[in-house]
């Protein structure tokens, strides 16, 4: 049994297709608290944060829009994180877009940093979310959470609590990338990451793949983060994300590995991002969400 705390973190600034927003909603609505609490778990939920609105403010710079107003989220997101985990309690944030990451991972990091422990991260999802304002075709900052973790990109996003990076290259794994923007490929094929894309997914099975990076992500580590972007699933099975791409994991693959993930009893923190209601079906993305978060959380078939 574990005691968790929901945060809903409403952030759509790092994407420019409304409706991310509504995803903590969402996902709430398709059940979540009582899916956790049918498991054993004591949940306690802390409701959202509050996040800018795009109508509020101009975007600022081209090359990192609402930079400043993401850098702001994402401290309030990463002090949250870490005080959670400081009252006993694991970290269960909802998105919003991905860029909601830099703010969940350095939350953990920093409790551990303060502890002289290391964090792994398992980044699960279709895109590397490792571009930096020079090389982002879009701008857009969800295409940049990855990176910043890892050290690269704005200050703002990669110093939060005065240190950086707040992950290792070698303690972190990707997991089900199939789209990548054209620098981008360059950097994530020399950045040290443990990749594992679609094709190695194909070839060697989920089950390999996740023995390999669950002993990656835990190697010298006390845990790891699970940042899982429901666009990983193929958009068959997840409608309503804001960037679908062809080809994805489906819907066993996504639940065997989360549920590896449970039997690893190493996971510290696990957020869920991307779901958007208003591209959705009858809330169908929102409900798959609710089961794989169950899965994480220690759901099994007996």
């Amino acid at each position: 049994m574990l005691r968790i705390r929901v945060l809903g973190v409403p952030l759509d600034l790092g994407q420019e297709r409304r409706g991310v927003d509504m995803g903590p909603s969402a996902v709430r609505a398709a059940g979540l608290n009582q899916a956790l609490k049918s498991l054993g778990h004591d949940v306690q939920d802390a409701g959202n944060i509050h996040v800018r609105l795009p109508e509020e403010q101009p975007f600022g710079s081209q090359s990192a829009k609402y930079l400043k107003e993401i850098a702001e989220t994402s401290q309030e997101v990463a002090e949250r994180t870490r005080q959670t985990l400081a009252d006993g309690y694991f970290p269960l944030s909802l998105g919003g877009d991905h860029s909601m990451a830099v703010g969940t991972i350095a939350g953990v990091a920093k409790f551990y940093h303060d502890r002289n422990q290391e964090i792994g991260c398992l980044w699960i999802d279709a895109h590397a979310d490792m571009n930096t304002p020079e090389t982002s075709p879009s701008g857009n900052i969800h295409g940049m959470p990855f990176a910043a973790s890892l050290g690269h990109g704005p200050e703002s996003l990669t110093n939060i609590f005065g240190f950086a990076p707040k992950l290792k290259a070698k303690n972190c794994a990707l997991i089900g990338i199939r789209d990548l923007d054209g620098h981008e490929r360059q950097v994530v094929r020399g950045s040290g990451v443990n990749l594992f894309t679609m094709r190695e997914i194909d070839e060697m099975g989920m089950r390999n793949v996740m023995d390999r990076a669950l002993t990656m992500v835990t190697k010298g580590t006390a845990g790891f983060v699970v940042s899982f972007d429901m666009d990983v699933v193929d958009p068959d099975d997840a409608p309503g994300v804001g960037t679908p791409v062809r080809g994805g994991i489906t819907y066993r693959e996504a639940h065997l590995a989360l549920e590896m993930i449970a039997d690893s009893g190493k996971m510290l923190a696990f957020e869920l991002v991307e779901i958007n209601p208003i591209i959705d079906v009858m809330n169908k993305t929102a409900i798959l969400g609710v089961g794989f978060t169950a899965s994480a959380l220690g759901k099994r078939i007996l």
